[in-house]
């Protein structure tokens, strides 16, 4: 069956090989299969924030990062939040489809407001899901891909097109889950690989600064190199980071590094980013910003006409 899917990601920071291994080598992927569309949720930027930080430059990695791996804009449409102002117009059909009771208890809400960088929580994080379900379903999306912390926000969305079709019309596919079964890969300190933690490898790296990056990593003071999740976080997760580079087993690395020590394990994670990365720098230096914001406009233009006619779809249920 081929499926309309929709993803995407906030731009607040630099893409890492954290987002290539987690969502960005399953979309190159499945743009091949199904109808892909991919969202650069700049509106969402201050659902957690209270300023939106430097999002132009952040939109223009992201697209570099998104051409750089592999998405095809022949295949792909990549769009923005703000330039489509008939998705956002779906907020508030759908917002009278859902009780404030149902937004609070939100697992994944709750989650958010208590990591939020606001001075308060405003009104936007409790819409939060509901917007995402206007992204999910201006393209009539039947799949969306998503980590497991995410998925009560797509419960909302087929709850939002369930009661929409029972009180209105059958206008909208209720769409399906497609939870990633990538590892979590874990940051230079042992935790996971995160933006916001400064413990991550950046797509847009040189390399000699993953190599800086990786010096500067956590292990332990263990010269035996073993691949043990539970007591050796740290050199577990540079064992993991290069094996998924390598496309082989951690264990197994780590049995050849044997008794060389920290040293060795990170010239062999060195060597096997940087020579994973090769192909992608490549193809990032050959794309320049005005071509990139090219692509975003043809997808804006794109993503737009397909929201013209759903909300066009929902006025005409609604009566309006």
């Amino acid at each position: 069956m081929r499926h309309t899917v929709l993803t995407g990601d906030r731009p607040t920071g630099l893409l890492h090989l954290g987002h290539y291994f987690g969502t960005l080598a399953n979309r190159v992927k499945l743009q091949h299969e199904h109808t892909m569309y991919v969202l650069v949720a700049d509106y969402q930027v201050i659902t957690d924030r209270d300023l939106p930080g430097e999002i132009q430059q952040h939109i223009t990695g992201l697209l570099l990062d998104y051409l750089a791996v592999g998405l095809d804009p022949a295949k792909v449409t990549i769009f923005q939040h703000s330039a489509i102002p008939e998705l956002n117009q779906l907020l508030l059909p759908f917002l009278s489809l859902v009780s404030m009771a149902e937004l609070s208890r939100n697992p994944t809400v709750k989650d958010e407001i208590a990591h939020s960088r606001q001075k308060a929580v405003s009104g936007l994080m409790f819409t939060y899901p509901v917007h995402q379900a206007a992204d999910i379903l201006f393209c009539k999306g039947t799949l969306v891909p998503v980590g497991k912390d995410q998925g009560p926000h797509v419960e909302v969305t087929r709850l939002v097109a369930r009661r929409f079709n029972e009180r209105y019309a059958p206008v909208f596919p209720v769409p399906e889950l497609l939870l990633g079964e990538a590892p979590v890969l874990r940051g230079l300190d042992g935790g996971k690989m995160s933006k916001s933690r400064g413990n991550a490898i950046p797509l847009s790296a040189t390399a000699d600064e993953t190599a800086a990056l990786i010096r500067r990593a956590r292990t332990d003071a263990d010269r035996l190199i073993t691949f043990d999740e539970d007591n050796r976080p740290e050199v577990a997760g540079l064992l993991t980071l290069a094996g998924l580079c390598l496309g082989r087993s951690p264990a197994e690395i780590a049995d050849e590094i044997g008794y060389g020590g920290a040293a060795e394990l990170k010239k062999t994670v060195t060597e096997a980013v940087n020579e994973f990365l090769a192909p992608i720098r490549r193809r990032r230096a050959e794309i320049s910003e005005a071509d990139a914001r090219d692509v975003l406009r043809a997808g804006n233009t794109r993503a737009r006409e397909r929201a013209v006619a759903t909300l066009d779809e929902v006025r005409d249920a609604m009566g309006f």
